[in-house]
């Protein structure tokens, strides 16, 4: 009885080395590498190609020209789409593929780099003692459904061939540092549509059963839906899905208000999808279609070509996009020591630990990989449900904006012609009033940003640090939320901030920037 047992227990804890019902595929260890050097390569040149185009299209078509020469891959060493996923590469080289999410998140703070939205509050909520996940939560990060895990989440998918459970395992853990809800949703999406090209060249296959990784009530889900409905409508009229999906998705990028730019993750990933489709697995169309749709052309075309160099692989790139690879190949991309060989080499040793951990195998030159189905697994988050921007008053508009103590104009000037109010001065105080269910407060960050003491509607709600290591906020696509709040009762609310004699060790000042704020309502 004893010895049945325990043979039961065997059973039941040590997995077996190949079940009737899962499926494996073989790949040979040279085909894996091509793949793997074709995510990257692809990348590489999808970033170098709409670099020049990137926001020069915010809320329409990009109708100018898109050209190429093959020595303009070299611009892609410089591109922070490249070497923000490379830095986090080269942190789990360091403290293995397992590292803790808060590992990352100090990687990433202390980097030598400058960063922009998510990440940027991912940074600076590092420093001020907020740690992930709540670092990408929608009531510490107002950019929580930003790009910025779009844009980094390739790597997890060049590691996860054939198997995007993996892949959005991964995701779903690296990701929260700074993303939540729609932000984390784009990256899990863009990891999978690597995971599945492996073993898949249909885009429109590769996007449906990506999109099955993601909860399909989810609007992220819900907007690539509608670029695969419409595609189906007009399968050779990308600018007709194109106009349906700006009409629909163009105006819901919650930090960035009242603008045309939109650096929102679902209506990126759905160029991004819309590249793929109407592409149909050529390099070329797949950029100028990706890159036309607008917005973020540099990050969109490099994640569109990276899976399809995952799909045919570098030896099947048309030379005279990967030409100059080879020359620069060795060449270290900025604030990192990896090259496009090392860090090749670094994704296959991950990609071999992973496929091991998940029940795959090597044999010989070959390995076996343990396939997965697409699927979602977890319950639906989104960051702002059925939340919109009502309006907003700028600091121009001083009858809005009951101010006490010492303010000055402040204008940044070179492209950024808002008027700001500043104050240096403990005790100095702002006092608005707004009728809504949440209220962000738009200013900036900088070294001698000082501290002030928030109050909502009488009560003390924060006391907020403006303090970051160098100037963040200028021009009005890059504000800084310095407060925000949400899910208050619909009606009328007050906010009353008041600068505080405290001041972070570090900054060289007490100075608060205001330039606006935005009010927000909820749909019932």
């Amino acid at each position: 009885m004893k010895k049945l047992w325990l043979l039961m227990i065997l059973v039941f804890v040590c997995p077996l080395s190949i079940n009737a019902k899962d499926t494996y595929k073989t790949i040979t260890k040279e085909k894996l590498k091509d793949k793997i050097a074709g995510g990257w390569a692809g990348k590489m040149i999808g970033v170098a190609r709409g670099h020049e185009m990137e926001y020069k299209a915010v809320g329409k078509i990009y109708d100018g020209q898109i050209p190429w020469t093959p020595d303009m891959v070299k611009e892609s060493l410089q591109e922070d789409d490249i070497y923000g996923q490379v830095s986090l590469m080269m942190i789990m080289e360091k403290y293995g593929l397992n590292v803790s999410c808060t590992k990352l998140a100090e990687g990433l703070a202390n980097a030598e780099f400058s960063l922009c939205h998510a990440n940027l509050q991912c940074r600076k909520n590092y420093l001020d003692g907020i740690m992930p996940p709540l670092s990408g939560t929608p009531k510490y990060n107002m950019h929580a459904d930003d790009i910025d895990f779009q844009i980094d989440s390739d790597f997890l998918g060049f590691i996860s061939p054939g198997m995007p459970q993996s892949s959005a395992l991964i995701c779903n853990r690296i990701g929260r540092m700074m993303s939540y809800g729609d932000g984390l949703y784009g990256g899990i999406f863009i990891s999978s549509m690597h995971a599945l090209a492996f073993f898949n060249d249909n885009p429109i296959q590769l996007v449906s059963n990506a999109l099955k990784t993601i909860p399909s009530k989810s609007t992220y889900a819900k907007c690539i839906n509608d670029v695969i409905n419409q595609y189906k409508l007009h399968p050779t009229d990308w600018q007709k899905t194109w106009q349906f999906i700006q009409q629909k998705w163009g105006n819901t990028d919650i930090c960035v208000p009242f603008h045309d730019f939109n650096i929102d993750a679902k209506i990126n990933g759905a160029f991004i999808a819309i590249g793929l489709l109407y592409g149909e697995g050529d390099f070329e169309k797949t950029m100028k279609v990706t890159i036309g749709c607008g917005q973020d052309t540099d990050c969109n075309s490099s994640n569109a070509t990276a899976i399809l160099g995952v799909m045919k692989g570098y030896s099947n790139i048309p030379d005279r996009f990967k030409s100059c690879i080879p020359s620069i190949a060795d060449e270290t991309f900025s604030h990192t020591t990896y090259s496009f060989n090392k860090t090749v080499a670094q994704t296959l040793l991950f990609m071999n630990e992973n496929v091991k951990a998940n029940g795959g195998r090597i044999d010989g030159d070959k390995y076996l990989i343990k396939i997965q189905k697409p699927l979602f697994k977890g319950k639906l988050e989104q960051s702002f449900p059925n939340m919109y921007m009502s309006y907003y008053v700028q600091a121009t508009n001083s009858t809005k904006w009951d101010l006490k103590g010492k303010w000055s104009n402040f204008v940044y000037g070179d492209g950024d012609p808002d008027l700001f109010k500043m104050t240096s001065e403990p005790g100095a105080s702002v006092t608005i009033s707004f009728k809504g269910t949440g209220v962000t407060l738009l200013g900036s960050w900088n070294v001698d940003g000082g501290r002030a003491d928030v109050y909502v509607d009488g009560k003390f709600a924060q006391q907020i640090d403006t303090y970051y290591r160098e100037d963040a906020g200028k021009y009005n696509d890059n504000r800084s939320h310095i407060f925000h709040i949400l899910g208050l009762k619909s009606g009328t609310h007050s906010l009353h901030l008041v600068v505080s004699n405290d001041k972070n060790p570090k900054s060289k000042g007490h100075k608060i920037w205001i330039e606006r704020y935005v009010v927000y309502n909820t749909r019932k």
